[in-house]
């Protein structure tokens, strides 16, 4: 008589039930699919993956092992998620790639899984969009509904806060922090923190302006883009020094200037 099956293989039968898995695929025994999860030809899904509800794995991407995927993301053709750090420290230990729900992930993307050294997680938020060649390496945190542009490279320990918006091939150095609704032009070299809400251009990438238009898509009331215009100018347009003005602005009753303010005031992530 064969013996009941454990909890864990009824588990792992109810998943793939549930998943649609092309016979040319390759799908580890050990990978955890939700329900609805579609997996086309030639893909390959790791052991210790977690790929959750409703997410579609086009033909020939790659899931490695320890990815951790929210619901409903789509990883399009000759994706990798979760491959080895790019770190000669990297020993082989066991990191993870955590990504929420809702992304998209264009063609020849790759996102790089943390390092013992350096928390040992890289983190994606929710509904972004990774157009061709976006490179994320290791330790990065990216953020909520961030669009980064063809051949936007982010370095190790990289922060991308949300609403940022990169245009195409720009370079973020290692430990840099971009700030939330801000805009990086393409092209852009960025080696220094950028501020929230601001446009950045240039190699080596300067503040250049307030990111208006970035501001009015991402929903930011009209009275706090007015605020934002005042604050913009007395830091980076009047003649006080920074500091003065950071301290006059410090009590701002707008918590979007606070927010910016916080931002200039925080040390160095190096």
């Amino acid at each position: 008589m064969f013996a009941l099956p454990s909890a864990l293989r009824v588990t792992r039968m109810r998943a793939l039930v549930a998943a649609s898995i092309h016979p040319l695929a390759h799908v580890d025994p050990e990978a955890k699919l939700g329900e609805g999860v579609v997996v086309g030809p030639f893909a390959v899904i790791e052991r210790d993956v977690e790929i959750g509800d409703g997410c579609r794995i086009d033909a020939h991407a790659v899931i490695a092992a320890g990815s951790r995927l929210g619901r409903r993301n789509v990883v399009h053709s000759f994706v990798v998620l979760g491959g080895a750090p790019q770190d000669r420290r990297y020993a082989g230990e066991p990191t993870t790639l955590v990504v929420g729900d809702d992304n998209v992930f264009r063609e020849h993307v790759t996102v790089h899984r943390g390092t013992g050294h350096g928390g040992g997680v890289t983190r994606i938020g929710s509904a972004g969009l990774f157009m061709v060649g976006v490179h994320v390496a290791h330790d990065a945190v990216v953020g909520d509904r961030v669009t980064l542009a063809n051949g936007t490279l982010l370095a190790g320990h990289v922060v991308i806060e949300d609403h940022v918006v990169t245009g195409g091939h720009v370079a973020v150095a290692p430990f840099v922090r971009v700030g939330a609704r801000s805009f990086l032009a393409g092209g852009s070299m960025v080696e220094r923190d950028v501020p929230p809400f601001v446009i950045a251009e240039g190699n080596r990438a300067r503040v250049r302006a307030l990111n208006r238009v970035g501001l009015e898509r991402s929903l930011v009331p009209l009275e706090s883009r007015v605020a934002l215009k005042r604050a913009f100018r007395a830091l980076f347009v009047g003649d006080l020094p920074r500091a003065e003005a950071l301290a006059r602005l410090a009590s701002d009753p707008d918590p979007f200037v606070r927010e910016l303010v916080a931002f200039l005031h925080a040390p160095p992530r190096r």
